[in-house]
């Protein structure tokens, strides 16, 4: 079975819950699911992981594999990996980054990858996030939110996939904002102008417990079109 790299338009449009919400359907599924942050940044937290995203990922697909693959690399500022290597003089691997990933797929029937910011975030001065999905053969699903604007944000994120080569399995919405577009109608715009999927439309969610997020992905994400 494919692992997926679940990418976004930007920085705080949901990649980690979305992300989460996919492994707990896949384990539910029967699926063997392995998560992976190649690279996290904030403030670490003083038990468990370091990177509060990754422990999230992890609680979801209810799997304890070690920190060093799951999230090989950690800047303790919020930052860009570019930025963190600027100010804090640690370069990015991406030779561990991509050892790692291949563990993991031993280990696990499918992995999912939640990537760093949006899909051209910087990682070394010209290797961005769209360089590491192609350097993992893999396809993506775009996350973008329902915010006037993210026509723009996602039609980008889907022409820089199509100048990488990357095979995008489909779109899904993040409909978190409320104050956006109707979303029957940017899904109908968003395949009409990309010609991609829109998996579905997560709503605002309250309670991010397992069977909430369950029910909640069962009901608003097709998982037979994203399995295709």
């Amino acid at each position: 079975m494919k692992s997926l790299f679940i990418t976004g338009t930007d920085t705080d449009v949901g990649k980690t819950y979305i992300t989460a919400g996919l492994a707990i359907m896949l384990r539910k599924m029967g699926v063997d699911v392995g998560v992976m942050k190649p690279f996290a940044a904030g403030v670490a937290q003083k038990k468990g992981y370091k990177s509060e995203d990754v422990e999230i990922l992890s609680k979801s697909a209810q799997t304890n594999d070690p920190e060093t693959l799951v999230n090989p690399q950690f800047f303790p500022i919020s930052a860009s990996p570019y930025t963190a290597w600027k100010k804090l003089k640690i370069k990015p691997k991406i030779p561990l980054i991509l050892s790692s990933f291949k563990k993991l797929t031993d280990m696990h029937e499918m992995t999912l990858v939640e990537g760093m910011g949006g899909i051209m975030t910087p990682i070394l001065k010209d290797y961005y996030v769209t360089n590491l999905i192609k350097d993992m053969k893999i396809p993506t699903i775009i996350v973008t939110r329902s915010k006037v604007g993210t026509v723009n944000h996602t039609l980008m994120a889907v022409k820089m996939c199509e100048k990488y080569k990357i095979p995008i399995k489909g779109i899904i919405i993040n409909n978190f904002d409320g104050d956006g577009y109707p979303i029957n109608q940017l899904k109908k715009d968003l395949e009409d102008l990309t010609g991609v999927k829109v998996l579905g439309s997560i709503p605002f969610i309250n309670d991010m417990s397992d069977e909430s997020l369950y029910k909640i992905f069962k009901k608003n994400i097709d998982m037979k079109l994203l399995l295709k």
